[in-house]
C-alpha cells in the first residue's frame, strides 16, 4: 500500500500545527516519525488515519484521494500511548474481535499464533485487568496485528512502560514488523528507537518535516543542525569555529586538523563543529584531539554513563560505555578523533559528515 501526503497543512485557530509538507513513506516498510514532544507527530498520524482532516493538501492511498474519508472507512490499525483493550473481554476475545468482524476462518488458530508471537499465549483466558502494563500493551498490539490492515500507525506505544519492558517489546516489534507486509508508521521521541526499528525515518520539529530517508542515512548525514540535534541522544555538542588553512580553528583548543574540509567550508566566515556524545572518549586513540575539563554532573542510564563537562570549548556531554563514578568538580580529560566531527555552515546546513561513518 502506498500512502502519500501531498502538501499537507494543519491549522487550529491562529496556530499552525503542521506546516506544508509532502511525504511518501516506503510501502511495506517501517517509517519512524522522530521528534520531540509537540513536534507534530501525533497530529500528522491523526491526519494519516482520517481522525482529523488537513487544513489543506491531500491524503492519497494507492493514488486514490481519501482526504475526506473518515477513519471507519479506511483499513487502518492504530495503537496509542495508552493501550486500549475491551475490559470485559478475555485476551482471546480481544484479539479475536477484528478477525470475527472480517469473517475469518480458523479464528482460534490465528489468535494463538499472534499470542505466541507476542508471548501472551499463556494469558488467553485472562481479562486485561489481570495483566501487567506490558502484557496489556502486547494484547493491544496483537489486536492491531489481527486486523491485518495495510497501514499500521503506532503513536509512541511504549512510552508509558518501564525501561526493561520497552527494551523487550522493541525487539519483539522489530521481528513482527519484518514478518509483516504492512506499511508501518511509528512515532517516537527516542533516536535509539528509530535506529533499532530500522527502515526509514522522518524527522519533525515544531510542525515541520526536516528530513526523510533511510534511518542510517539520516543519522550519519543529517542535513542540518536541527536534524542532528533531534537524531542525537543526548543532543549533539555544537561549537562555533573558524575555517583555517589545514583545518578548523577551534576556540580554546587550536587547529582541528581537517585538511579535507577546506573545500567544503570555502567562503565561510564561521562554521559550527558538531560532536556526538558517543564520539567523546575517556581513553585516547592515535591522532586524537584532547579536551580538558571538569565534571559538572554524571548520570547513569542503562549501561552507559553520561558525563556533563565544563571544557575549554564550553559545556559538553560525553557518553562513556559502562558504569563509571565521577565526583562533581573532578578534572577530566576527554579525547575525540577529528574525523568524527560534523561541520555545518553559517546557515546551519551540513557541509561535511564524519569520515568514520562515510558509507556506513
Amino acid at each position: 500500500m502506498q500512502l502519500k501526503l501531498d502538501g499537507i497543512t494543519k491549522r487550529v485557530g491562529s496556530e499552525t500545527w503542521l506546516y506544508e509538507m509532502s511525504l511518501s513513506p516506503q510501502p511495506g516498510a517501517v517509517t519512524v516519525l522522530l521528534g520531540a514532544t509537540q513536534s507534530g507527530k501525533t497530529t500528522l498520524m491523526r491526519v494519516m488515519a482520517g481522525l482529523d482532516a488537513p487544513t489543506s493538501g491531500k491524503v492519497l492511498i494507492d493514488d486514490l484521494d481519501v482526504t475526506g474519508q473518515p477513519v471507519r472507512k479506511r483499513n487502518v490499525a492504530m495503537v496509542y500511548q495508552q493501550f486500549i483493550n475491551y475490559p470485559s473481554l478475555t485476551v482471546r476475545q480481544n484479539i479475536a474481535s477484528p478477525l470475527k468482524l472480517r469473517g475469518e476462518k480458523n479464528v482460534d488458530e490465528h489468535v494463538r499464533a499472534l499470542a505466541e508471537k507476542l508471548h501472551i499465549d499463556m494469558f488467553l483466558n485472562r481479562l486485561p485487568a489481570e495483566l501487567s502494563g506490558g502484557q496489556q500493551q502486547r494484547v493491544a498490539l496483537a489486536r492491531a496485528l489481527a486486523k491485518n490492515a495495510p497501514l499500521m500507525l503506532l503513536d509512541e506505544p511504549l512510552v508509558n512502560l518501564d525501561y526493561k519492558l520497552r527494551e523487550e517489546l522493541r525487539e519483539e516489534l522489530t521481528q513482527v514488523f519484518r514478518s509483516s507486509d504492512a506499511t508501518v508508521i511509528y512515532a517516537t521521541t527516542e533516536p535509539g528507537e528509530a535506529l533499532l526499528l530500522g527502515g526509514y525515518t522522518a524527522v519533525l520539529d515544531q510542525g515541520r518535516l526536516l528530513q526523510y530517508g533511510l534511518a542510517t542515512e539520516v543519522f550519519h548525514f543529517p542535513k542540518s543542525m536541527q536534524v542532528a540535534r533531534a537524531f542525537s541522544d543526548p543532543p549533539m555538542n555544537f561549537v562555533k569555529a573558524t575555517p583555517a588553512t589545514g583545518g578548523i580553528q577551534l576556540p580554546g583548543v587550536g587547529l582541528l586538523p581537517l585538511a579535507w574540509a577546506n573545500d567544503a567550508v570555502a567562503g565561510q566566515q564561521a562554521v559550527t563543529v558538531g560532536l556526538r556524545a558517543s564520539s567523546l572518549r575517556l581513553q585516547a586513540h592515535e591522532d586524537d584531539q584532547v579536551l580538558l575539563g571538569k565534571v559538572l554532573l554524571a548520570e547513569i542510564s542503562g549501561s552507559d554513563t553520561y558525563v556533563h563537562v565544563s571544557s575549554q570549548i564550553g559545556e559538553i556531554v560525553a557518553q562513556a560505555p559502562g558504569v563509571h563514578h565521577f565526583n562533581i568538580g573532578d578534572e577530566l580529560t576527554l579525547y575525540f578523533s577529528p574525523a568524527a566531527a560534523f561541520l555545518f555552515n553559517e546557515a546551519g546546513d551540513l557541509v561535511l559528515a564524519p569520515r568514520l561513518t562515510k558509507g556506513a
